[in-house]
């Protein structure tokens, strides 16, 4: 797997934070790359305009994830609620990402070093 190995990542998100943990090339080691938050959907009056809105502003934090993990071979996708599952799902329409190998996890509160560890284990 040898070069493979620094395109492989770990997240942790929710519906409005995601952790990444990517490997470093120096030590082959995890470490976090960086921290996403999604943008604020504000209160509106029609249904509609809001439901527009989250889904927008959804669709803009997942292609803000999408920019840190570019070449990914392996991700690791973790958290609470359904995010991480619409987030793989949205994997699926970009074309950089189909051969992608991802593994969903349900973890709730996980500290950065926990990410860090358990993206370890998912790819020793």
């Amino acid at each position: 797997m040898g070069n493979l190995k620094k395109f492989q990542f770990g997240i942790y998100m929710d519906s409005q934070n995601a952790t990444i943990v990517g490997r470093n090339e120096e030590n082959d080691q995890f470490e976090v790359v960086t921290n996403v938050k999604a943008p604020v959907t504000l209160p509106n009056s029609n249904e509609n305009t809001g439901n527009n809105d989250a889904k927008t502003n959804q669709s803009k934090f997942f292609k803000e994830i999408l920019s840190n993990v570019q070449n990914a071979t392996d991700i690791y996708v973790t958290g609470g609620g359904i995010s991480q599952e619409q987030f793989i799902n949205q994997l699926g329409d970009h074309p950089q990402f189909k051969n992608t190998r991802t593994i969903n996890d349900t973890q709730t509160n996980l500290s950065d070093q926990e990410l860090i560890e358990i993206a370890n284990q998912k790819f020793k």
